[in-house]
């Protein structure tokens, strides 16, 4: 294909002005942006490029923000637990807290919410027991060598995403606070600060809103050795405030407490089942940022700019998978990517026009992880290809319309191979955009359905990114189906009883026990086993992974274990013989494929056939339930070995009955049958050499191999696509 230009943003720096023109060219650019920290000088603003304006509505509003203390946004937090010694003792609230990032809210409204708790015991402590001055609880009447929590409110007084910059960066200025604009005080003032942005920013076109109102929770420390206390990506515990517990009990009819948000200091994080309080809360957030969302982006459109949102930083509240999210009006919807599950949780969002994914790295000195990036021992062209061809192979089954950069572009001076390496990410990217245009690419018969307890509020995401949940048995899932040619559908168990049954041939439920990907207390609901007991039966696939529908208090651990053909022993059979077996041979699994085995994993009844075995232990089974079947696996991390062996287990004869299917584990493939055209995408850092339609493909490492079918095969083109 000839190269093309366009479809990509690239962030911007004064003082480097004939760099940022040069890459714009480079790099095929049309639009340019702000990032944190930077600048557009004005001849980078008069470049000829759309301007793309990054800007915080909660953050840098320091001086309203001094004038009004009370309307800082604030937190739940609970103390350690401290071992009584005496009757009567202190608690210290800020100990093990990072200092620079809350401060106590001790007003009289904010006490009433407080709550105190024998933990050894479980019991509340009345509030006629306690007594609060000067940063510390005292505790009369204490249970000596009983445990003791405080659960306070806290102003939060360093927005953390800023806070992350500052100390990345070393930066040497004022520390913004962010404002919560649950008050109409702040509403009034940010409505009027937006306004009077636009008007002193003609030349910007796209106005980015840097997420919009309450970032996901991350809890910093005191101590360097354990600086991130906390941290989840889907949690509200920022959201909280006196005026919106107030406005929710009079709207819900009952009270929330700080029990309901700290939750003994287990927090209320995603990857357990939603409770009724959080399932509430988290509508009531919803509602409110969706309305006062829309109000600033009418306020953006109303000055004839458009309005994209970044999913990422402050974006909770404004769930892109929840049936309110068309109603904000935005045009643009943005997502920072690492992996391929990050870009399909983009490229699936409906009621956005415009879908835009950030790609990695970020132009900092270092990295997410505190590794070096653009600075001496980094080596950027390495990580950006290793994220690309991840995330590449998602683009192949899903499309979005832009790419981009952030950062400090100055700080790519030193490595040109990175700039040879970003056109050549461009340019490929605007080769799949255009491949796209032609129509779907085809993909295989089976229907997927992932079965978690959120559904599809949390399609292609299990909080976070993916180098932070790495022992996530269903991100490596989802990572693995982001590039295969599948159908995927996220259900939750609600829609078992329903039609959605009816759309899928596969059921994926992955996860450890008790968490809300494998579903915990929602498997003791008789009708959903017996709903999918009797669609196994039909023809169906129930794919388990780990412990999938495992429960206490039934004859056997995994509710599913008829259809399975396997169980997990929790000590009640440690008497019990098991039944011996042989692992059968097969082409299914290949060779470099890993799966780790499960303790106590066993048979039965004998008839599950086991397709590979680690130290007597069944990793990979399959059991034929009617003419359905059950297939275990005892864990799974991503790999293209493995992604290609789900493809297998899932659909056999993907390779025989589809010519367009690589061959090879480390090749991904999309076809799209409007251009005749298959794409080959190489994932390893080899050369791979593939025979299709007795053809011969060489594919250098991590590239692209682009193709047209044969000519005799043009007849396919009007053939039916096995499409369910």
């Amino acid at each position: 294909m000839d190269k093309k230009k366009g479809s990509f943003t690239l962030p911007g720096e004064s003082g480097y002005e004939r760099l940022t023109l040069e890459l714009a060219e480079k790099w095929g650019a049309d639009m340019i942006r702000d990032s944190d920290g930077t600048d557009l000088s004005p001849e980078l603003v008069n470049a000829g490029l759309g301007i793309y304006s990054t800007v915080c509505i909660i953050r840098d509003h320091n001086e309203w923000a001094s004038k009004n203390p009370d309307k800082l946004q604030q937190t739940f937090l609970m103390t350690s637990p401290v071992v009584a010694i005496d009757k009567s003792f202190k608690i210290d609230l800020m100990e093990g807290f990072f200092a620079e990032q809350f401060q106590i809210n001790e007003t009289q409204d904010s006490l009433r919410y407080w709550q105190i708790y024998d933990r050894t015991s479980g019991v509340e402590i009345p509030r006629d027991a306690w007594s609060y001055a000067c940063g510390k609880v005292t505790i009369a009447n204490a249970v000596p060598w009983h445990r003791y929590t405080v659960s306070f409110m806290a102003y939060r007084i360093w927005e953390e995403i800023s806070m992350y910059n500052h100390t990345t960066n070393n930066w040497d200025k004022e520390h913004l606070v962010q404002i919560d604009p649950i008050y109409p005080e702040t509403q009034a003032y940010m409505l009027k600060w937006l306004d009077d942005w636009c008007r002193a920013h003609p030349n910007t076109s796209v106005v980015r809103f840097t997420s919009l109102f309450y970032n996901f929770v991350w809890i910093w420390g005191s101590s360097a050795r354990n600086r991130n206390l906390f941290t989840d990506w889907a949690s509200y515990d920022f959201t909280v405030s006196l005026l919106a517990l107030d406005l929710f009990a009079e709207k819900y009819g009952y009270p929330l407490t700080a029990e309901d948000f700290v939750n003994g200091g287990k927090m209320q994080v995603t990857h357990m089942p939603p409770t009724r309080a959080k399932i509430d809360w988290m509508d009531f957030i919803n509602e409110f940022v969706t309305g006062f969302g829309k109000q600033l982006v009418d306020v953006v459109k109303r000055h004839g700019k458009k309005a994209y949102v970044f999913y990422d930083d402050s974006w909770v509240g404004i769930e892109p998978y929840s049936e309110r999210f068309p109603e904000f009006g935005f045009d643009g919807l943005i997502k920072c990517v690492f992996s391929g599950f990050e870009a399909r949780l983009c490229a699936s969002v409906s009621g956005v026009k415009v879908k835009e994914l950030r790609l990695h790295p970020y132009l900092f000195p270092v990295g997410l992880g505190g590794a070096p990036t653009f600075m001496e021992g980094g080596s950027p062209s390495e990580d950006a290809l290793r994220y690309w061809v991840n995330v590449r192979r998602a683009l192949l089954r899903s499309p979005v319309d832009r790419i981009g950069l952030g950062g400090y572009l100055s700080l790519t001076l030193p490595f040109p191979d990175f700039h040879d390496c970003v056109e050549k990410i461009a340019d490929e990217f605007r080769q799949i955009k255009e491949l796209h245009k032609s129509g779907a690419p085809a993909i295989l018969a089976p229907r997927i359905g992932v079965l978690t307890a959120w559904g599809k509020l949390r399609s292609w995401t299990c909080s976070g990114h993916y180098h932070e949940n790495l022992e996530n048995d269903l991100i490596n899932v989802i990572e693995s189906l982001s590039g295969l040619p599948f159908d995927v559908e996220f259900l939750s168990f609600d829609e078992i009883n329903t039609e959605a049954l009816k759309r899928v041939n596969v059921i994926i439920n992955a996860g450890f026990a008790g968490n809300a990907w494998s579903g915990g207390e929602l498997w003791k609901d008789d009708d959903i086993i017996t709903a999918l007991t009797e669609w196994v039966h039909g023809g169906g696939i129930f794919l388990g992974v780990n412990a999938p529908s495992a429960v206490e208090g039934y004859d056997t651990y995994l509710r599913m274990a008829h259809v399975l053909g396997v169980d997990i022993d929790t000590g009640a059979r440690v008497n019990h013989g098991r039944w011996l077996y042989k692992a059968t041979e097969t082409t299914l699994i290949p060779e470099a494929a890993v799966i780790t085995p499960k303790e106590n994993v066993y048979l039965t009844d004998g008839k599950a056939v086991v397709l590979k075995d680690c130290g007597n232990l069944p990793c990979v089974t399959q059991y034929k339930f009617g003419n359905g079947a059950g297939i275990y696996l005892s864990s799974y991390r991503h790999s293209m070995a493995n992604a290609r062996m789900l493809l297998n287990l899932i659909c056999p004869d993907a390779i025989s009955n589809n010519n367009w299917v690589s061959p090879h584990e480390d090749v991904d493939c999309a076809y799209y049958p409007s251009c005749h055209t298959v794409v080959y995408s190489n994932s390893s850092n080899q050369n791979i050499c593939i025979n299709v339609e007795d053809r011969q493909i060489s594919i250098e490492p991590y590239g692209l191999a682009i193709c047209r079918k044969k000519e005799e095969d043009e007849h396919d083109r009007n053939q039916p696509l096995p499409i369910p």
